[in-house]
């Protein structure tokens, strides 16, 4: 089961053969960090999380931060001792084998893929929103919203998935510059909801902290979570790095503070100026976010609650005055997210490229186009789940969903770390995570615990998820795998694709 180990070694000699350009410093990989965090987590989830804890998601944002830092540490030993492309699936390749590198693969890219359709549906939000108001129209909920949240299907959550797979099939780059450019329009809009909603704060908006106990505090961490994920986006760029030992780590835990500290502003503005009470059923109990049935509560209310918003930053501005404000948050928004459904996007496509030239996939996903230059059967394939995935489910399903995913790489990394300490102790490490034996067994039962208070479809999904994963690997990829047939090197020379043409995760 952990026989088939590919030799760190080897990984490193293949990243001194790669040929990508070694470009990002710590600043650059804290910006692509930051601009891979925030996203729909702090844009979206802000009403998901007050319907599962009410004001008492402040203590959410912390638990899940303190999840992802300890998980971010492990990371960054990791990433610096390992600076090659695949993320959590090579460090797991290296260090516990290839059965368990191929289920963190597996995951990852339910991670990504879902992640990118959760996206899609937060930016689908924002935008409708963002029309309704500024031209006084009143969309139908049918076309804007999936089954499971009160409508059909949700038209504009297709579109932007469609046209961003357009985008990488065509080859269109989005470059460092035009990245550092949406994260300032991001960081600005949360920037400016905090000055205008923090001065008008009332303390009795606090009470009661936790409706709904300590249990909606976890589950609304498990959600939240997802607000966090991205930084390790940031790992899956170790190639592009200069001194990758020294700006990794740098990148990683930098983004991750920068983005802590906007969220607690932001949550308690949300919570301070306008209430972030749950809608409760008929037994006093806290409805399921993204539900038929809160969705039908909240129309009777007249969507007089923060909770029933899609687009809860600028719904917020709207009641305290500042419509026109409140519009250009959705704006920003509207602008900012589909970078990072192309980030989500790219990432899938990383991933399925070092799994296939590990031979654990078909060569055929890594076909690339005659015209274009591009990996344009995976990329399409990739838009087509997407897409399906932002048309029929909510946020925060999406959302609950990609965590499964995302928590069993971390939980791997957290693992492999301290394999690797004790394997190797005398080797390199420019980055040493601290206080090792607290920290990996942390991070661990960290993710243990956000997975445990995920909900039960959730799970599930994730469960079906990784038998399917078992199934895919002993029917094909054991077979064929390149470590398995000992020719560990041989597919190592043709370098890391995708082509230079591909944007950039960056």
């Amino acid at each position: 089961m952990f026989g088939r180990v590919k030799p760190l070694d080897a990984i490193l000699a293949t990243a001194e053969k790669k040929s990508l350009h070694r470009s990002l410093g710590a600043f650059q990989l804290t910006m692509l960090g930051v601009g891979a965090v925030i996203g729909t987590g702090i844009f979206v989830l802000t009403a998901e999380a007050a319907q599962k804890a009410g004001p008492g998601m402040l203590i959410s944002f912390i638990i899940a931060g303190f999840v992802c830092a300890v998980a971010a540490l492990c990371y960054a030993e990791m990433a610096s001792m390992v600076p090659v492309s695949g993320s959590a699936y090579t460090y797991s390749y290296a260090v516990m084998g290839e059965l368990i590198a191929w289920m963190v693969g597996w995951a990852l890219i339910l991670e990504y893929a879902v992640a990118a359709g959760a996206v899609s549906v937060g930016w689908s939000g924002y935008v409708v929103g963002l029309i309704e108001n500024a031209f006084h129209l009143d969309i139908p909920d049918l076309l804007v919203r999936g089954p499971y949240d009160g409508g059909l299907v949700n038209l504009p959550a297709m579109l932007i998935a469609g046209l961003v797979t357009w985008l990488l099939v065509i080859g269109t780059k989005e470059s460092a510059s035009v990245n550092a450019v949406l994260v300032a329009i991001k960081v600005a809009a949360l920037t400016l909801f905090c000055i205008l909603a923090l001065p008008v704060m009332k303390m009795e908006n606090f009470e009661p902290f936790s409706p709904l106990g300590f249990g909606g505090i976890g589950a609304a961490a498990a959600s939240i979570f997802f607000a966090y994920v991205g930084f390790d986006a940031v790992s899956t760029a170790a190639e592009e790095t200069k001194n990758p030992q020294r700006n990794m780590p740098i990148g990683l835990i930098g983004s991750l503070g920068i983005c802590t500290i906007f969220y607690l502003l932001v949550a308690s503005g949300v919570i301070g100026s306008v209430g972030a009470q749950p809608v409760l059923d008929a037994n006093g109990l806290g409805m399921e976010p993204g539900s038929a049935e809160l969705a039908a509560r909240c129309a009777a209310m007249g969507d007089q609650a923060v909770v029933c918003s899609k687009e809860a930053l600028a719904w917020t501005l709207r009641e305290i005055g500042w419509p026109q404000v409140g519009n250009l948050i959705g704006l920003a928004a509207g602008l900012a997210l589909p970078s990072v459904i192309l980030m989500m996007m790219f990432g899938q496509t990383r991933i399925f490229f070092v799994m296939s030239r590990d031979g654990l996939l078909p060569a055929s996903f890594s076909k690339i186009h005659p015209r274009y230059n591009t990996p344009h059967v995976i990329t399409i394939l990739t838009g087509i789940f997407v897409a399906l995935f932002a048309a029929f489910f909510p946020v925060g399903l999406l959302a609950n969903i990609s965590n499964s995913g995302t928590l069993f790489a971390f939980a791997a990394v957290s693992v492999a770390v301290l394999v690797i300490r004790r394997r190797e102790p005398g080797r390199h490490r420019p980055f040493r995570t601290p206080a090792i034996y607290l920290t990996s067994p942390l991070a661990f039962l960290g993710c243990l615990y956000l997975f445990y208070k995920l909900d039960f479809k959730s799970q599930m999904l994730f469960v079906i998820w990784a038998v399917i994963g078992l199934v895919v690997y002993f029917a094909y990829s054991r077979s064929r795998s390149h470590v398995g047939r000992g020719s560990v090197e041989v597919h190592e020379m043709d370098g890391d694709v995708p082509p230079t043409s591909v944007p950039p995760i960056n």
